[in-house]
């Protein structure tokens, strides 16, 4: 699988820790799996229009945790996964989650608004198991 970044310019964090976090998020869903290949600082400078020296940082930082090897002349890949749960087993908690984000449009919630109620009641059940 090929994943797209994007970069939230409102978030106040840097686009390069941006597309680390947007990585290893990726490896914990196992989105990504060991071997893939990440798209080409190229490519994401076109899409993103960003400072090529901005994804080699992200890059190199990832390289440096471990989590992906630069092939030089052939790319960047993911060295390992970081995921527990394969994808497919997580199919029905995302099938759920958009019928959530669904009725939340519905609702008249626009994205800030779902994000700031995700992250409220991810606050919320922090740390607390529920039977």
């Amino acid at each position: 699988m090929m994943i797209e970044f994007y970069i939230d310019t409102h978030s106040g964090v840097p686009p390069y820790l941006q597309i680390g976090q947007q990585v290893r998020r990726a490896l914990k869903l196992g989105l990504l799996e060991q071997g893939d290949q990440l798209p080409t600082v190229k490519e994401v400078v076109a899409r993103l229009a960003i400072n090529p020296n901005t994804v080699s940082k992200a890059y190199r930082e990832l390289e440096h945790e471990g989590l992906v090897v630069a092939r030089v002349g052939v790319g960047t890949f993911v060295a390992k996964s970081l995921g527990s749960e394969s994808f497919s087993a997580l199919a029905p908690l995302r099938h759920d989650l958009q019928k959530w984000m669904e009725s939340a449009r519905r609702a008249g919630l626009d994205d800030e608004s779902i994000e700031a109620l995700v992250r409220e009641c991810f606050r919320s059940t922090s740390g607390t198991v529920v039977a």
